[in-house]
């Protein structure tokens, strides 16, 4: 039985898994204990298939699911985590931006104690501008309208003791951000702080609708707040409208004309609609969620297992 597993989800990686097993696996022999690498293959269109399976060939202790299609990362790390066997669970990016030797200081955490051990991206290298700050903006926000309490620059480079892994696992979201959701459950947790290198090969696939569909994922869930803003803002309008009935009254009882008041009515009328329509969509979003969930399909499918 091994001692750690490495979840490691692979889309298009054909360039960075060589150099990822390269690097990894005496970093992990330096512990003489056992561990598994479970590397789980999002339906990938190039040869990252054919390369994990010429690696678990030569080496039992990789273990590779390969996804019927893209499912996404976050479904890849859940099935990564159904199929570890480890007391500590580590999930890293297969392009090295993960450094195996930050992997190495989150178990000396572990052993002291902690549950949870955060990977901190200190410096962020060859990312844009635009990705770092709305990165910054989103973990900042995610604690501003929910009760997690989320540490700020970290992403899915972490170590999982095997009870906040199985306590994870047993959630039952079909959304899912687990980073949002390591928070959720507690446990002692830490942070490690690192600077996290470019990538050694290929690009990032994380496209700003990836990043879209990931914040969503990681707000509605765990949020009720777009949900009272509706009431809110109904509220504010409401005492608005009171005030402007108000001045309207003392304005024609005064005699004063208010044609330049009437002028302002239309957009004033098309901002309320567009107010209105826009807490339409939100509303809307919770339905698809919910409607996601009735529906109860698996959050991934597993075409092929390979020595697992």
């Amino acid at each position: 039985m091994p001692r750690y597993s490495l979840v490691v989800p692979a889309y298009n990686e054909e360039k960075a898994l060589p150099l990822f097993y390269e690097a990894v696996v005496p970093v992990m022999e330096s512990l003489n204990e056992e561990f598994e690498i479970i590397f789980v293959n999002d339906g990938s269109r190039d040869a990252t298939k054919e390369i994990l399976a010429e690696l678990a060939a030569k080496d039992k202790r990789v273990k590779v699911c390969n996804f019927s299609r893209n499912f996404g990362q976050q479904a890849a790390l859940l099935c990564g985590f159904e199929e570890a066997k480890g007391e500590a669970v580590i999930a890293m990016d297969a392009d090295l931006q993960d450094p195996p030797e930050v992997a190495l200081q989150m178990i000396e955490k572990w052993k002291e104690g902690y549950d949870v051990v955060h990977g901190r991206r200190r410096r962020r290298k060859g990312e844009t501008a635009f990705k770092k700050a709305t990165a910054s903006f989103f973990y900042r926000f995610m604690r501003k309208i929910t009760s997690l309490d989320m540490p700020a620059d970290v992403g899915d480079f972490k170590l999982y003791d095997r009870k906040a892994v199985d306590a994870i696992v047993s959630l039952g979201e079909h959304d899912r951000l687990l980073r949002a959701q390591v928070t959720w459950v507690g446990f002692k947790q830490t942070i490690i702080e690192f600077d996290r290198p470019e990538r050694v090969a290929g690009e990032t696939h994380y496209t700003l609708k990836k990043m879209v569909r990931l914040a969503e994922s990681g707000v509605f869930p765990n949020s009720d707040y777009p949900l009272t803003l509706p009431l809110k803002l109904g509220i504010a309008g409401g005492f608005l409208s009171v005030l402007c009935f108000i001045v309207f009254i003392v304005l024609a009882c005064c005699k004063v004309g208010f044609g330049g008041l009437v002028a302002w009515l239309f957009p004033t009328i098309t901002l309320a609609a567009s107010v209105a329509l826009a807490c339409h969509g939100l509303s809307n979003i919770y339905l698809s969620m919910i409607y996601r969930e009735v529906q109860n399909r698996p959050k991934y499918i597993v075409a092929e297992k390979i020595n697992l």
